[in-house]
């Protein structure tokens, strides 16, 4: 009789246990011990969104212990290629929207598994104490150097040269420009004093005490600037991706979104 009730325990919490294990998997929460896997997800992004998003993340992750989130910042439009080349990606965060309706059109991103999430603005920045006479883009050919993104691969750089270009004045500035990797870099430029000024997104103009910003650009003398995000297609993390696309399109995702700059599209 003692045998047959220790064995009847015995199963019982053998049931238990695996009745358990079925539900931490199906909550993408296997434990092993005391400890809970989580899932990583890994999000390309521009890099105007690394202080915003980083802020969001930590807010997600009190939310979601079972995920946490990775970065990879940089220009949106070499975010674009590495992701067209195969590199495991999550979620796509553009700067523009057409590096990122590369990837729809090739199939990467489901047009239904993306959208246009915020905008942002265009200014012209010089280092705090600059003193050289420089008040609008107008005054551009007074400085010795300027910085912008290269424009093949970086979207501010590609606004920023259809500014100078609709403005009249890229002919008179092509050849003191000093071309940067992202819009950060082209901050630093500013901020270490080896340009004159530089044109970046008003989101990094604002992180920065060492730059002031002096003008922004007309919106008629570029294209609309616009952040698209998106699930990659072939994510092996779909449920978890899915998750944080819904997460950042949330009231609270949006206004710390705002409260960097960016600008609200609806």
């Amino acid at each position: 009789m003692k045998r047959q009730i220790v064995f009847s325990i015995l199963l019982l919490l053998l049931i238990a246990s695996g009745c358990s294990s079925e539900s931490d998997k199906q909550q993408g929460q296997i434990k092993h011990g005391n400890k809970v896997e989580k899932v990583e997800l890994t999000v390309s992004a521009a890099a105007s969104l690394q202080d915003a998003l980083n802020e969001i993340t930590t807010a997600f992750e009190k939310e979601h212990q079972n995920i946490k989130i990775n970065y990879n910042f940089g220009a949106s439009g070499a975010l674009q290629q590495q992701i067209s080349q195969g590199a495991p990606v999550d979620l796509f965060f553009s700067a523009a929207e057409d590096k990122f309706d590369r990837l729809v059109k090739n199939g990467l991103i489901k047009k239904e598994n993306g959208l246009n999430l915020v905008g942002n603005e265009l200014v012209l920045v010089v280092p705090k104490e600059a003193n050289k006479q420089i008040q609008t883009f107008e005054d551009l050919p007074r400085a010795n150097r300027i910085s912008i993104g290269t424009p093949e691969s970086v979207p501010a750089g590609q606004y920023a040269k259809d500014t100078l270009e609709n403005l009249h004045i890229w002919k008179d500035l092509k050849d003191k420009i000093v071309f940067a990797k992202d819009v950060r870099q082209v901050l630093t430029y500013v901020e270490t004093n080896n340009v004159d000024a530089g044109i970046v997104y008003k989101t990094d103009a604002m992180i920065s005490p060492k730059v002031k910003i002096i003008a922004a650009a007309p919106e008629k003398t570029h294209a609309p600037i616009i952040y698209p995000v998106g699930v990659i297609k072939n994510s092996p993390h779909q449920t978890e991706a899915m998750e944080f696309y819904q997460y950042l399109q949330s009231p609270s995702s949006i206004e710390i979104l705002e409260k960097y700059g960016f600008k609200g599209l609806n």
